[in-house]
């Protein structure tokens, strides 16, 4: 799938990516982002099993925390790289708009999967995805992302029933498009 980039998302609870433009490498392409969070705003602890990611603090503060480790801050210009198969959170740690520069590599599905999962999150309810949309996201692209804390049976037994469930309604026609997940 192609987006003319640059390609702004929302998730209608106070983040905003920016993928900037792609930049070909000798080991691969990477994406290059602009992010921005809200006080107390940030993705839930994830995890991304085939890519690193790193930002940069441009304005604001920001907190992160690495799965069973205590939370760590960074002010402006300050760096923090995730390794791939590290699961993660960050959010704006201080009083005003946080604004990161990072970059995501290799780009693979990833501009994709934030935008269907920040459109779902706009459809849902108390900053979750729409049910429907979400299991979609985590089943199809189970190979790539995960969420770290959920828990085992709503991973192995609630999130793959929807999924199966959505399939048997036709939820997913509009994801007809979709890229293949990567193996």
């Amino acid at each position: 799938m192609k987006y003319n980039l640059p390609h702004t998302i929302e998730n209608g609870h106070g983040e905003k990516v920016i993928f900037k433009e792609i930049i070909t490498e000798p080991d691969g392409d990477k994406v290059l982002v602009s992010g921005y969070c809200q006080p107390k705003a940030g993705p839930a602890m994830h995890v991304h099993y085939l890519q690193d990611e790193g930002f940069t603090v441009v304005k604001g503060k920001l907190g992160y925390r690495i799965l069973n480790k205590e939370p760590v801050y960074c002010k402006v210009g300050e760096t923090i790289i995730f390794t791939r198969n590290t699961p993660h959170c960050f959010w704006n740690a201080g009083e005003d708009e946080l604004e990161i520069s990072g970059w995501v590599k290799p780009v693979d599905n990833v501009i994709f999967c934030l935008s269907a999962l920040y459109d779902a999150m706009q459809r849902g309810k108390g900053g979750k995805p729409e049910t429907f949309d979400g299991a979609f996201i985590l089943m199809r692209y189970k190979n790539e992302y995960g969420m770290s804390e959920v828990p085992l049976l709503v991973k192995k037994v609630i999130i793959p029933f929807t999924y199966f469930l959505g399939k048997l309604l036709g939820k997913y026609k509009k994801f007809s498009n979709a890229p293949a997940p990567i193996k």
